[in-house]
């Protein structure tokens, strides 16, 4: 008993690790794409950027979550604090789950911009990784309901109490300029994500 809570222990501390050096590796990463970002004037958000129902911009469903607006800090500012401590406690599940739900808020997120981007005779451009960061809380959110966690339906309450205001980052009032869309459909993504990775058990036989 004491030796496989001690192996319990010594694997989250592993994966603490694990998570620090891998949160650490993807906010430079997004720091130094944001300093080419602004002394190219913006040149990467419109490249790189989602354009709504545009088949040519269907790749950029790809790397705009990696792109931010080039007019200042701000917007990568604001997704920083969030996307690390998400992003962290994701990744305290284990590599598997923690790139899963990143894969599918990323792919949810872009795919639902990309088809409800914008409006439907206007010109936008959507960059960031605030849908990659919904997609993260509500895999976070619904983890333990799933996997019938008592400790992981704990953490969710905690989440939702410190966090629970950005949910409104769902709804279309939420501001000109705002990506409702990612929001929402990265969010979807990250509890479609929980109901993929949920263990599953051998099912009762019928008598």
């Amino acid at each position: 008993m004491v030796r496989r809570a001690s192996a319990g222990q010594a694997e989250l501390a592993s994966r603490a690790r694990a998570g620090i050096a891998t949160m650490a590796g993807i906010i430079a990463v997004l720091y130094a794409i944001q300093v080419a970002n602004m002394l190219t004037f913006g040149w990467l958000s419109l490249t790189f950027g989602i354009r709504p129902r545009d088949v040519t911009s269907l790749p950029d469903i790809l790397t705009s979550p990696l792109v931010h607006d080039a007019s200042s800090w701000n917007h990568l500012a604001a997704n920083t604090l969030p996307l690390v401590v998400f992003g962290f406690l994701a990744f305290l599940a284990g590599l598997r789950q923690f790139l899963t739900a990143v894969a599918l808020s990323w792919l949810a997120s872009g795919v639902g911009v990309w088809l409800f981007g914008g409006s439907l005779f206007g010109h936008s451009v959507t960059v960031g990784a605030s849908g990659v960061i919904f997609g993260l809380f509500g895999f976070l959110l619904v983890r333990g309901f799933f996997n019938r966690s008592w400790w992981q339906i704990l953490l969710a309450i905690g989440l939702l109490l410190a966090y629970g205001s950005v949910l409104l980052g769902v709804l279309p009032t939420v501001g000109r300029g705002i990506s409702w869309q990612a929001h929402l459909f990265g969010l979807a993504g990250g509890v479609v994500a929980a109901l993929v990775m949920r263990p599953h058990r051998p099912r009762r036989a019928i008598s």
